[in-house]
């Protein structure tokens, strides 16, 4: 398999040195000694980027001890191509207060800026560090204190595995690897969508039904205790076949997703789930769990969908290890990510603790048409199957767009084999 080139633009070892006659911060309720500082980040023609600058008390100018989860930015090939002919500048500018606006309203008072200027020639292929010092904030011409931040700015090299979905998830579509520089698209996958209401059993493989539900406690969401006369959208399933046909990876809707009680939303106390599959053994019909995806629909404080996922280890249903969670804007869609510079929490793959980015899927928002790409580090694929993972959790991430539709709302009929539930 061919990667497709990324590199990796991160700013990090974070820290601020105040003056002693430096302004007070802005806002109520926001005490020097706490972390009164932000700064954000703008690259032209990119999003900016915002995040908390502790203070530093360290009497010399050594780097600080502790620092912030970095930031980053994430350059595709046609992103290093247009970067890499000049340089370009890094701004970041350091407020004083509370993060975000009100009003529409800035709420941070501005301390001072710093440029950094960016020269990405050669980072396809190794790492480059542009800046690890202390700059001063604003006029380098004035004799008074000024404020002083702390910043490591490097690129690294960070290729990836790029898939795209030949078209939406349920309608069990090929999937193609984009190979290199040249973008080109090779079939590697194909997909075979199910959405069996009726049997709740169908949806997983007969021996992982019978052998490790009781075992691992997934299956007990089909208890008594969830049957409802109501509306449940259930027993939605994705298999990902390899193309000599043979099952290589699954996503199934092991949880129905159903409206709260008095509402027409699938809340986050009562979440609908899937299992991510793996084949397990010499047997087709034999599977392992790899990971366990939640979602539901948020109310506030935006429409969004909220999602959690979270890898199964060997020690029980209650074991999990968590390694993604946030909220995707339904209206807008947005970007499935697992990416350890983001999570505090240290992650595990298949074989071995993970660092850096492991996985993005784009999910379009509701009602559009997706056609999820999938990027994976290549790091964390060995082989085809292990990418199939991926694939399978990506049409999951999608399909809960779907299955946390308000169900006031129909389904197309790809999606259920209920008439009544299908719009027209």
């Amino acid at each position: 398999m061919d990667p497709c080139p990324f590199v990796r633009l991160i700013v990090e070892s974070l820290a601020l040195k105040l003056p002693l006659a430096a302004p007070k911060p802005a806002g109520p309720g926001v005490h020097p000694s706490a972390t009164p500082c932000f700064c954000k980040l703008k690259i032209k023609n990119f999003p900016s980027q915002t995040a908390l600058v502790p203070l530093s008390t360290s009497p010399n100018d050594s780097p600080p001890e502790s620092s912030t989860s970095a930031l980053g930015f994430h350059l595709d090939a046609t992103a290093i191509r247009r970067l890499s002919t000049k340089p370009v500048t890094l701004r970041v500018s350091v407020y004083t207060g509370r993060m975000g606006s009100s009003c529409g309203v800035n709420s941070g008072k501005l301390l001072g800026r710093v440029h950094v200027i960016i020269d990405l020639s050669g980072a396809e292929s190794k790492p480059i560090v542009f800046r690890n010092a202390w700059l001063k904030l604003g006029s380098t011409e004035t004799e008074k204190p000024s404020a002083r931040l702390h910043l490591m700015v490097r690129a690294e090299p960070d290729p990836r595995f790029v898939f795209q979905f030949g078209g939406e998830p349920e309608c069990s579509p090929v999937v193609f690897q984009i190979q290199g520089n040249n973008n080109i698209r090779q079939p590697v996958f194909s997909c075979k969508f199910s959405a069996d209401r009726n049997s709740r059993s169908r949806s997983l493989p007969s021996d992982f039904t019978n052998n490790n539900a009781n075992n691992r406690g997934w299956m007990r969401t089909f208890s008594g205790e969830r049957e409802r006369q109501g509306r449940e959208r259930k027993g939605w399933m994705i298999m990902i076949y390899d193309l000599s046909g043979s099952p290589v990876a699954a996503a199934s809707m092991i949880t129905p997703f159903v409206p709260s009680p008095g509402s027409d939303r699938v809340s986050r106390s009562n979440p609908g789930a899937w299992l991510i599959l793996r084949p397990h053994g010499f047997s087709v019909s034999s599977w392992k769990p790899w990971g366990r995806l939640e979602a539901w629909r948020e109310r506030c404080p935006i429409d969004g969908l909220g999602y959690k996922f979270e890898l199964v280890t060997d020690s029980g249903p209650n074991s999990g290890i968590s390694i993604a969670e946030a909220t995707m804007n339904v209206k807008k869609g947005g970007q499935f990510c697992i990416d350890s510079r983001i999570m505090r929490d240290s992650l595990v793959s298949l074989r071995s603790p993970v660092k850096g980015f492991v996985m993005g899927s784009s999910v379009e928002g509701e009602g559009k048409v997706s056609k999820p790409v999938v990027q994976v580090g290549v790091q964390h694929v060995t082989c085809m199957a292990d990418a199939a993972l991926f694939i399978a959790l990506s049409a999951a991430i999608d399909l809960s767009m779907d299955a946390c539709r308000l169900f006031s709302h129909k389904l197309r009929k790809e999606l259920c084999h209920d008439e009544q539930d299908v719009f027209s």
